[in-house]
């Protein structure tokens, strides 16, 4: 089976509850197989147009897991509060 990855781009609105988000994403992720592969800040943009400030890439065994996990009541309940804390692009690839 081949790898999927969950990448999102993000500026964060309010650091409270982006700081709230994050510390409880892990917990959902871990039935799933996932791992966090990247959290990290935007140096520069070297070619393009790119408007987040922060990216995550998180490695799934395969894309059923990811969209169980995306799915999942645990995920889903976190959503409201990752509207209110950033503006975020999640997207999913297949190796």
């Amino acid at each position: 089976m081949k790898n999927a990855y969950v990448v999102g781009h993000i500026t964060v609105k309010n650091e409270e509850k982006w700081n709230e988000y994050r510390n409880k994403v892990p917990a959902t992720l871990e039935p799933w197989g996932a791992e966090l592969v990247l959290r990290g800040k935007l140096n520069s943009v070297l070619s393009g147009n790119h408007s987040h400030t922060d990216t995550v890439v998180i490695r799934f065994p395969n894309i059923k897991l990811l969209d169980s996990w995306y799915l999942s009541k645990e995920y889903q309940s976190l959503i409201p509060l990752r509207q209110e804390a950033a503006e975020l692009e999640l997207l999913s690839f297949e190796e």
